[in-house]
């Protein structure tokens, strides 16, 4: 069974705003990626990387920390609705 992706083809919906929300802080891949390992994720540069241009799937574990890191909804992540 293949793999679920996005009408136009991509691997997770939050890749966009993720770069946004990461560069309205100011901060590159690698400060996020940073960030992220000091609340226990285990995210280099090339992961934020390929969340950002949707090549990789995102797990709920993930997501969680990330909306907690930038202290937004999952819907926002998800849908971009506040």
């Amino acid at each position: 069974m293949p793999k679920p992706r996005t009408e136009t083809g991509e691997k997770n919906l939050i890749g966009q705003r993720l770069k946004t929300l990461r560069k309205d802080r100011g901060w590159s891949q690698r400060d996020l990626a940073y960030q992220l390992q000091l609340i226990g994720m285990d995210m280099d540069k090339n992961v934020i990387t390929r969340i950002e241009t949707s090549k990789r799937y995102v797990t709920d574990l993930e997501i969680r920390a990330i909306a907690r890191l930038f202290n937004v909804s999952y819907q926002y992540l998800i849908d971009g609705e506040e």
